[in-house]
């Protein structure tokens, strides 16, 4: 019975080696702390899977047997140029295990901003009201809304589908413009699989259509080329004035000038942004101190979940190695994610 080596840089607890290893006797797991390749153990060369926390090496050929790659993040756009790419090697990813924590997330920047939390709060700590608080703290509702989300992968279905349960109608913007199912991996009861809550399906090309329709727009795409930029002057002249726009993808999918420059004409209403660029903002970004907008440090995912969702994704993948079955989250390059 030919063994199957697989070495990790993450730390499993005692518990969770117990469980991968009861996967297969076939199964030889070795795991060891590293920063980048410097760090790696130089005797990996029958290694066939590797589970890094951080970019893979440059030098494949230490790897002559590696067949598969996981890395515990959704987005890959930082091995776009990496020679992983050119290579044989299988590569999945994490995508899944951040819908539920940043969907919420996304809710809690929108609702904040439609509740003026941030001038509830700036009130609260000069402990009094303002004259005619039932009309300076008059709120929108999310029920009647429609919500525009663009990237309809594991996220933007969560997305979709809490939108949904506040009585919200969902416009969805992905890769194909049409209704596809959700085939990674996934949480019982998280998300849309099948696609059925959106209303409507645009594309990339179609979104200046998508746009004016909106109440809120969420941005939940993976970075790629085709993406970077996408929300630009036009895309944000086609939303309302009255709109609101939460980014919890990368900052770069954004103009920000423009979006500095929409703000404070008043051309959408606000935004809540758990991205931006650079990260963190200079000290004396506009961003920083406008009335209309909510920054949060690129943490929408952070929860204590994290580490079982991640744990839970290998190890599915793990036994379907094994098996001989698909692998869930599989890279498509060409799609860039």
């Amino acid at each position: 019975m030919d063994t199957i080596g697989v070495f990790s840089t993450y730390q499993f607890s005692d518990t969770e080696l117990q469980r991968l290893q009861a996967i297969s006797p076939r199964l030889h797991i070795r795991q060891q702390a590293a920063r980048d390749e410097r760090d790696l153990p130089h005797d990996l060369a029958s290694i066939e899977v590797m589970y890094l926390r951080g970019a893979p090496p440059t030098d494949l050929t230490r790897f002559p047997h590696l067949q598969w790659l996981h890395i515990p993040w959704a987005g890959i756009e930082f091995l776009l140029d990496h020679p992983v790419r050119h290579s044989p090697v299988v590569v999945t990813n994490a995508s899944g295990v951040h819908a539920t924590p940043i969907a919420e997330h996304v809710f809690a920047l929108l609702l904040a901003l439609m509740r003026h939390v941030p001038k509830m709060l700036a009130h609260q700590a000069q402990t009094g009201w303002p004259k005619g608080t039932w009309n300076a703290f008059r709120s929108l509702e999310l029920r009647g809304m429609t919500l525009g989300i663009i990237g309809y992968g594991s996220i933007g279905r969560e997305v979709g589908r809490l939108g949904a349960a506040f009585g919200m109608t969902i416009l969805a913007c992905n890769r194909s413009g049409l209704r596809t199912p959700d085939t990674g991996w996934r949480e019982d009861g998280v998300g849309d699989p099948d696609g059925s809550i959106p209303t409507a399906w645009y594309s990339p090309a179609r979104l200046l259509e998508m746009l004016p329709q909106c109440d809120a727009v969420v941005l939940a795409a993976p970075l790629t080329t085709a993406s970077r930029g996408l929300m630009g002057r036009e895309a944000l002249a086609a939303m309302k004035p009255s709109a609101y726009f939460i980014n919890i993808a990368r900052g770069a999918h954004v103009d920000q000038d423009a979006l500095v420059e929409a703000l404070q004409a008043g051309r959408i209403a606000g935004a809540g942004l758990d991205v931006v660029t650079p990260e963190p903002l200079p000290p004396d970004h506009p961003l920083w101190r406008m009335e209309n907008v909510i920054l949060s440090p690129h943490v929408s995912a952070s929860t204590p979940e994290w580490p079982r969702r991640v744990y839970d994704v290998f190890a599915e993948n793990l036994r379907r190695y094994v098996t001989g079955e698909p692998l869930l989250n599989r890279v498509d390059w060409e799609r860039g994610y």
